[in-house]
């Protein structure tokens, strides 16, 4: 995902920002004492994909989320560390293991509007260690979609990992991409492969709002956030010029984040948040120099515009 990422300065340098024709960030406007947070368990999955997750040999859970039961109903404050820890050892899930990883990372979330903007901000305390794989010590991101991606609204961002995308069990020596199911013919245990549907239908679907859109800022201490986005469908799309801007401060070995874009679609690939509709949400922190599934990721979330009931309502400041 960090193809063609547009460079976000920090609040100092917001200026030279719009100078530059990048977009700037507008968190001054929010006062963040005033937005509730809440706080978010993100756990390590390792090579746990959609078809891991749906395949009773392999997932304990997987009957009950065949029968309609989702991600958030069984895992839980006590589940998510337990399972994480046990995963970032080593075994059949990990078989890669990063030395002293923890299973879990606890985030504090906010989310706001300001009438023009929405706004996610992330708080985390870093784990320490450091995998050596990734230029950046830190990554957050954060993926929304809406009802037309019934995979989004039931497990999150597990909706565009499979088992055959790059480090994961049968990705093989020809790996995918992040994609979403909707955009193959068929699906099997190891994935979709290059089972594509026809361009033609893979533009109508994403003309009909099912893909999902994520926004990232690539995060290290001192230098300005580097912030991307794009959207998954068949592949992972990285916008040429991106419309989220971040920012982000490092102090007491915690990272303070700020992602915001515009409310209204820029075009495709993009959705428009407004009042009256539900859009799923997953946050994903890479931590320790990690790069790829070596992540932490939430459950599902929810999030709506102004009010209404969802895990995060982003009240406009």
């Amino acid at each position: 995902m960090t193809a063609n990422q547009t460079r976000t300065v920090l609040r100092p340098l917001a200026l030279a920002c719009v100078l530059a024709g990048l977009p700037a960030s507008h968190a001054l406007a929010i006062d963040w004492s005033a937005v509730p947070a809440k706080n978010v368990l993100l756990g390590y999955p390792g090579q746990a994909s959609w078809e891991w997750v749906l395949t009773k040999n392999d997932h304990e859970g997987a009957e009950k989320f065949r029968g309609g039961k989702d991600c958030k109903e069984c895992h839980d404050a006590e589940s998510i560390p337990k399972d994480g820890a046990k995963t970032a050892k080593g075994g059949k899930l990990e078989p890669a293991p990063i030395a002293g990883k923890p299973g879990h990372l606890p985030v504090k979330v906010q989310v706001a509007n300001d009438g023009s903007n929405l706004y996610f901000r992330l708080q985390w305390k870093e784990s320490g260690t450091n995998a050596k794989q990734a230029d950046f010590a830190a990554r957050a991101s954060v993926m929304l979609s809406d009802a037309s991606v019934k995979e989004a609204v039931r497990a999150g961002c597990w909706a565009a990992c499979h088992d055959d995308v790059e480090g994961m069990a049968s990705a093989g020596a020809a790996p995918q991409e992040k994609y979403l199911g909707a955009s193959r013919t068929k699906l099997g245990r190891s994935g979709g492969g290059a089972n594509l549907k026809p361009a033609a239908e893979i533009d109508k679907l994403l003309a009909g709002g099912t893909f999902m859109e994520y926004w990232t800022a690539a995060l290290n201490p001192g230098k300005p956030a580097v912030a991307g986005s794009g959207y998954f469908l068949e592949k992972a799309h990285a916008a040429a010029t991106s419309t989220v801007a971040a920012e982000a401060t490092f102090s007491g070995g915690e990272w303070t984040v700020v992602l915001s874009r515009p409310m209204v679609s820029a075009g495709s690939g993009q959705k428009t948040y407004a009042a009256g509709t539900t859009y799923p949400v997953g946050i994903a922190i890479h931590d320790g120099f990690t790069d790829g599934r070596w992540h932490y990721v939430s459950m599902e979330h929810s999030l709506t515009i102004d009010g209404g009931a969802a895990d995060f309502v982003a009240k406009k400041q």
